[in-house]
């Protein structure tokens, strides 16, 4: 068993001092291992946008509809994200993560509360096993208010990472529209219950690992935001649960996958779910994969939409702040259990 390392970041460990094997913190208990061999292959619906603003948009919003109830899953394409956009997104998440050590701990921080930092596994101040990944975490909305945290090596990265962001709102807003049109709402609801509105974005960044059947890139767990719109390059590693089983998600150029979140789960009075999902990682190939998180305003109140809410089907959960969530999160670490169960209505 290998020893724990002192490099802050493990793709710092990976790469300078050559392991062959897991260090003993990333190693999970037998019965919480991946169990790669029972993993199925198996697609999630596939969108396409082309038509949502046409005379066929009832149908594209139906399809939305069906893929939030029984998927919580979808993938989209002919979405509004240029090609060179996302390429260069993808290009200058590589850059800076082969970065010099020294260049990438300039964003260096384990405290969760920053708004831009450069940290590794999950929270290193609650887990007790630490998770294959690196990352760093961006707050871009509104944009003006962050921008100037980010890091300015590699020399296009504010740029490059501005437009995408400002490009991948775009389609968020457009998917909030069409899923609050999907429960019956008007298509407006959902975002008038968002505040200010946020965006956050991660840029997760998995070495090869020697032993992936030991650890995970991370485990099972839902978001905690509204939907994430997640970009990922060609090597596989997203899996998610369906009907009890974990099934491997592999990559679709010039897609992206769309999960509901707690949020939506919440508003939705559970008839749309928030699913657990996991990255696994492999003993061959680096993979970056990179979410936004479209979330409330940390002072938005949230709760079941009064129009989902009837006698026969009442509010399965209470209001709360956001931010009272956020933080519950957090705290607690990526448990399994749902977070949501700890805002049950009475």
């Amino acid at each position: 068993m290998a020893a724990i390392s002192k490099r802050l970041l493990l793709s710092d460990l990976v790469s300078s001092d050559k392991i062959d094997q897991v260090p003993s913190n990333y190693i999970r208990p037998i019965s919480q291992r991946p169990n790669l061999r029972h993993v199925f292959h198996d697609s999630i619906p596939l969108i396409d946008l082309h038509h949502l603003y046409g005379p066929n948009r009832a149908h594209v919003i139906a399809q939305i509809g069906r893929a939030c109830r029984d998927y919580g899953f979808f993938q989209v394409k002919n979405h509004t994200v240029p090609e060179s956009t996302t390429a260069n997104m993808m290009q200058i998440a590589r850059e800076f993560f082969n970065l010099p050590e020294e260049e990438r701990l300039k964003s260096y921080s384990d405290d969760p509360t920053k708004t831009t930092r450069l940290s590794t596994s999950f929270n290193i101040r609650t887990e007790k096993v630490a998770n294959w990944r690196d990352f760093l975490r961006l707050h871009c909305y509104p944009l003006e208010d962050y921008v100037h945290e980010w890091p300015t090596n590699p020399a296009c990265f504010r740029v490059h990472v501005a437009e995408y962001c400002r490009s991948v709102r775009g389609l968020a807003l457009q998917l909030i529209e069409a899923i609050s049109e999907s429960l019956g709402l008007d298509k407006d609801y959902i975002s008038r219950q968002l505040g200010q509105h946020g965006q956050h974005m991660a840029l997760n960044y998995y070495p090869p690992c020697p032993q992936p059947d030991l650890t995970y890139g991370l485990p099972g767990h839902t978001d905690l935001n509204l939907i994430t719109i997640l970009l990922q390059d060609d090597v596989p590693g997203l899996q998610v649960l369906r009907n009890g089983h974990w099934v491997a998600v592999d990559p679709v150029p010039n897609t992206f996958i769309i999960n509901i979140g707690d949020q939506i789960q919440v508003m939705s009075n559970d008839k749309y779910k928030s699913v657990l999902h996991r990255a696994v990682v492999n003993c061959d190939k680096e993979r970056i994969s990179i979410p936004t998180f479209y979330c409330p305003s940390p002072d938005a109140v949230i709760g079941p939409a009064p129009e989902l809410v009837t006698d026969d089907e009442p509010a399965v959960y209470r209001q709360f702040t956001y931010g009272e969530y956020y933080e519950k999160f957090w705290n607690r670490g990526l448990a399994t259990e749902n977070c949501l169960d700890m805002f049950m209505a009475t």
